[in-house]
C-alpha cells in the first residue's frame, strides 16, 4: 500500500529544486540531486513532477510569481506611469544587489536551451513578453514612444546581465529617459 504524502510534500521539492536550478542551472542538476536536497524519495518526486521539464516549468512559473509580486508592490505606491517605470526598474536594480544573484532565471533558462519550445521555455518567453509589454504599455501611457519603450527594455536588459555595482546607473539612466518624457508631454 503507497504511503499517504506529507502535506506541503510539493512544495518542498518545489523549493529544493529551486534553488539547485537558479545555482546551478537546469541543465547541470540531476533528478537525483533534488530527491537528495528536498529529502524525498524519487517515486515521490515523479509523482508530483513526472519529468524534469515539468519540474523546470514549476519552478518557473514559481519565480514568475515572486517577480510579479515585487514588481507590483514596487510600482504600487509610484504616482504616473513615470513614477511606475522609475520603481520599476528600481526593484530590478535592488533584486541584482542580492547575495547570490546570478541573473534573470527566465533568460537563464532560454540561455541553456536555446531554441527549446517545450514548457519551461513557453513560460521563459510569456514571462519575458508580458515584462516587456509592461513596459510599453507605461511607456505608452508616459506619451512615449516605441524608442523609449525599447531604451527602457534594452537598460533592463542590462540590469540582468550587468555588474551590480551599475545597478544605480541603470536607475539614474531610466529615471532622466522618463523625466525627460514627462516633461515634454506634461
Amino acid at each position: 500500500m503507497a504511503r499517504t504524502p506529507v502535506p506541503g510534500t510539493r512544495d518542498t521539492i518545489l523549493t529544493a529544486a529551486a534553488g539547485l536550478f537558479y545555482r546551478y542551472g537546469v541543465r547541470a542538476v540531476g533528478m537525483a540531486q533534488v530527491v537528495e536536497v528536498a529529502g524525498c524519495g524519487k517515486n515521490l518526486l515523479y509523482r508530483h513532477f513526472p519529468s524534469k521539464a515539468e519540474l523546470a516549468a514549476a519552478y518557473l512559473r514559481l519565480v514568475r510569481r515572486e517577480r510579479e509580486q515585487a514588481a507590483a508592490e514596487a510600482m504600487r505606491w509610484a504616482h504616473g506611469p513615470a513614477g511606475q517605470l522609475i520603481a520599476l526598474v528600481s526593484e530590478i536594480a535592488e533584486n541584482t544587489r542580492r547575495p547570490g544573484w546570478r541573473g534573470c532565471a527566465f533568460r537563464n533558462y532560454l540561455t541553456e536551451f536555446p531554441g527549446a519550445d517545450d514548457e519551461p521555455a513557453r513560460v521563459a518567453r510569456g514571462y519575458l513578453a508580458d515584462s516587456r509589454a509592461l513596459v510599453d504599455r507605461l511607456v505608452a501611457e508616459l506619451g512615449g514612444d516605441d524608442l523609449l519603450a525599447d531604451r527602457v527594455w534594452l537598460i533592463v536588459d542590462g540590469l540582468h546581465s550587468g555588474r551590480p555595482e551599475q545597478a544605480q546607473v541603470a536607475v539614474d539612466w531610466v529615471t532622466e529617459l522618463v523625466k525627460g518624457c514627462a516633461a515634454r508631454h506634461g
